[in-house]
This record gives C-alpha cells, structure tokens and sequence, in this order.
C-alpha cells in the first residue's frame, strides 16, 4: 500500500500512475484490479475498478458518454478536456482528488477512478454495488407485529433504513475509515440538535485514534476499542439489528455507530436494563408490553440466582420453611450436587456451541437426542438426580429469555460464581456473592454512562419507566442518562 506519509501527487503522465498501480496495488497480479484504457480527442484516458465492488453496467453507460466526445474533433487542452469530463459523467455522486494515495483507497472501497492524461485530478466516481443480502427480519431479534426489515452488511442501506424512518434534516452521518490495511468504513450517526455534542465529540476522537492493520471482525473490534472493555464479561454497549430500534435510540439522544460488513449496529451510551428491553415490549399495549417485560425480568432473575437458591437449600435443608420443604434431592447421588450443576451447565453450553455448527435439520435433531437419550440415560444410572436436570433447564430457559446474547453469557458466568460461593461458604457465600456482583455491576461506567442507572444512582421516575412499559403518548421526555439537548420528546 502507499506510503500515508508523502501524499504523492496525481503525475500528468498516465504511464507513471499506471505503474504506480503495478507497483503498489498489485495491478496485473491480482485479477480482480481493471484498467481500461481508451482515448478522447487523442488524449488517453484510464479508468481503474474493481470488480465485484462495482455496477457494471454504470461504468458502461460512463464509458459511452465519454467516448462519444469523439465526435466532435477539436483541439482542446487537458484543462479543456477535464471539464468536458466532468460534465459528461452522468452520475450523482463524483469527486475529484488530487493524490494517488486517495485514489488508490477509493477504487478499492468499490468506486471507479477516472484519469486524463495531463490534467492534475482524478475523478472518482461511486458506482459501488456491493455483494450481499437484501434486509430481512433479524434472527435474534423477531416480533409478532412490526416491521420485518433488518440491517444487512452494506453500511450504505444501512444508514438509508434509517434515513427512511428519521426524515430530518438535522440527523447527522459521519463517515471515517479505520485500519491501515481494511480501511473500514464507520459512520457516526446522530440527531445534532439532541445528542450531547460531547459524547458526539469523545466517540469520534475515539475511534480516530484506532490505530490497527485491520478492523475485520468489524463493530466487536471498535466496541473493544471505545470502552476499553477488558476481562469484564458484561456487554457496555448495545447491539441491533433492527431499525426501528436503533431509530428510537436516536431519537432518545443516543448515538449509532455502523461499520461497514456488519449487520449488527452498536447503540451507545447504554446501560444494564437496556440490555433487558426488546421490541416485542413496544409493539403491543402498555398492560401486554409490562407483563412480557415481567415476565423476561423473571427469567432473567432465574437464570442468575435459580441455581445458588436450589443448591443453598440443599445444603441446608433447614432454611426451607415447612410448606415447601419437597424442595430439594430426593435421591441421593455418588456425584456431589455441585459438580452436577457445573456438568449440565457446560453441556447445555456444548449444545449451544453445537447447534450453532449444525445445520438447522440436524441441530433439531440434535437437541432431541440430548433431551431424550442423554438427559434419561444420565438419571437412570445415577449420574444426575431428576432435580439437577430441572433446575438447569429452568435457568437455561431464562438464559435464553434475555434479549441481548452478550448479557445472556456474562449472566451465566455471574452464575457459576455465585454456584461456586455458595458451595464453599453457604449462606455467607450467597450473600457475598449476591453484593459483590451488584457492587461490581454498579461500579461499571461505559463512556462515563453509570452502568446500573437508574436503580443506582437512584432516579424514581426513571426507574419507574424500568419498571413499567409507559403509553407513546406518556413518554414526554428522553432519558437524562445521555444529556440530551433537548429534553422533550413531544413539542407543546
């Protein structure tokens, strides 16, 4: 690639930017690099592509309106010739740069470049047109009623399905590449006259500062980058897939970040319960949208403390009153109750990582086996007691009611903490490890975001708007946890 250090001028002659190209972008070895050369009013021109970045047929049409200025012979200068150019590419979207550093990155992000011998510019038209999927409703993230469109890899239809839904003049698309090598396209996007110009200004210096050959695992890398996340299992930004739901946040204060390649699109500040809400909450009434919120609050509760209650009162019997003192083994094991728990948690993990390498026919197949044979056969010979089996379900289910899959894991791994406390200093250990995870959750800040608002710090009415799934019309106010400009929603 060029040196980023001396911006090396477009030369007059095409002969030297051809073997700029030979030498230093790989023209004549990497088969997938086009030059096409032709002549206008017998000066030579060059245009470079990429194929399978680039619409065909667009490079076509700019082809012929080219050539057809032969038809008309005169003697004109370069400068002439540069303007007659740029007049006849019939395209909406041209450029005109003045290295061969910028050109060489434009034509490999999918744009064409078009070179006239003797004249000092390129013109880099978009003719982009990228492989990859139409929208279609995400996976991880489907609703009875709503709309069925979800983000793709391509971050130009990406930012249109938001334009689509946020026709305002004041939404705000910032582009930057990142990595020296993958030159990624990110996009900042934001409502100007709402977002917090300061959390604007801290994201862009940095992801500015990202300093890496290449960003190919895409929105995961920048997240890694712009939290500075660690060893620290809990999700400090929010991932979607939804435009609807990334369009919401705008409109709350919160800002977008979009990286070319992935679907997935990461929504900043946010905090845990973001991470418990899902669209399905906002597309039926505020009575249905409270109870399935409830009731995912119930899972999510059961999925981290389910497991140390059970295993607390099995040890210690006595701690269960009278009317729910069934609760507990009622055969007895020659494996300790605590490495059962651990060996069915794994292998429901083991079935997970499997069903995601399993195609679906199989995967279904797959989850029947290790429901019937495996869970059946493992009681029947004295492995598992039936309880274990139960309770671990009970937690996965609530595992997989939590809405974000980041959130899902590190609950797990909170989980298996607490398991491991608990079985060492019982009733003690619940309880050190029931504070130590809230303490540690509460001393989480994602771009200076507290990770636990608005239960701590305590805010009532925000909490409540946590607690209880409020009407559109009653939602007069965007929360105070991004410091948004402009506090009212709905003007007077």
């Amino acid at each position: 690639m060029a040196d980023k250090q001396n911006k090396k001028p477009i030369p007059k002659s095409l002969a030297e930017v051809e073997q700029y190209m030979k030498d230093n972008v790989g023209l004549g070895t990497s088969f997938d690099l086009g030059l096409r050369k032709f002549k206008v009013l017998d000066k030579e021109i060059h245009l470079y592509y990429v194929n399978g970045l680039t619409d065909t047929l667009l490079i076509l049409r700019t082809l012929q309106e080219l050539v057809h200025l032969n038809d008309n012979r005169q003697d004109i200068t370069s400068e002439q010739l540069g303007d007659l150019v740029d007049n006849r590419i019939n395209n909406n979207s041209v450029e005109k740069v003045t290295t061969l550093d910028e050109v060489v990155d434009q034509v490999l992000s999918g744009l064409i470049a078009i070179l006239v011998e003797g004249f000092p510019k390129a013109f880099i038209v978009d003719t982009r047109d990228y492989p990859g999927r139409q929208p279609e409703e995400p996976d991880t993230e489907k609703v009875v009623r709503g709309s069925r469109d979800g983000f793709v890899e391509n971050i130009i239809m990406n930012t249109a399905l938001i334009r689509r839904r946020i026709r305002d003049e004041r939404l705000r698309t910032e582009l930057i590449k990142v990595g020296e090598r993958s030159k990624t396209d990110i996009a900042i996007v934001y409502l100007k006259d709402v977002t917090n110009p300061g959390l604007v200004k801290t994201i862009k210096k940095e992801i500015e500062q990202i300093k890496i050959d290449g960003l190919t695992m895409a929105d995961k890398a920048i997240e890694e980058f712009l939290v500075k996340q660690g060893y620290n299992p809990f999700p400090l930004v929010r991932y979607t897939e939804r435009a609807d739901v990334a369009a919401t946040h705008l409109l709350e204060g919160h800002v977008l970040i979009i990286a070319d390649t992935s679907p997935s699109v990461i929504i900043t500040p946010t905090t845990y319960f973001h991470h418990v809400q899902h669209a399905e909450e906002y597309r039926q009434s505020a009575a249905v949208g409270t109870f399935i919120r409830w009731t995912r609050f119930i899972g999510i509760f059961a999925s981290l403390f389910l497991l140390p209650l059970w295993l607390l009162f099995v040890i210690q019997p006595d701690l269960l009153p009278e009317t729910i003192n069934y609760i507990g083994p009622n055969k007895k094991s020659h494996v300790p109750v605590i490495l059962q728990l651990f060996i069915c948690d794994l292998g429901i993990e083991f079935l997970r990582l499997a069903a995601i390498h399993t195609p679906t026919p199989l995967s279904t197949a797959m989850g029947i086996i290790a429901a019937v044979l495996i869970g059946e056969i493992a009681v029947d010979v004295g492995l598992f007691i039936s309880e274990v089996i139960l309770y671990v379900a009970v937690s996965a289910i609530g595992t997989f009611a939590t809405p974000s899959y980041e959130l899902s894991v590190a609950n797990k791994i909170a989980r298996l903490v607490i398991l491991i406390l608990v079985a060492i200093f019982k009733v003690p250990g619940f309880v050190i490890g029931t504070t130590f995870f809230i303490l540690y959750l509460a001393q989480i800040r994602s771009l200076n975001t507290p990770y636990l608002w608005p239960f701590i710090p305590f805010q009532p009415k925000a909490f409540m708007q946590i607690l209880l799934r409020r009407s559109t019309p009653g939602s007069k106010i965007r929360p105070s946890i991004v410091h948004p400009r402009n506090r009212v929603k709905q003007p007077s």
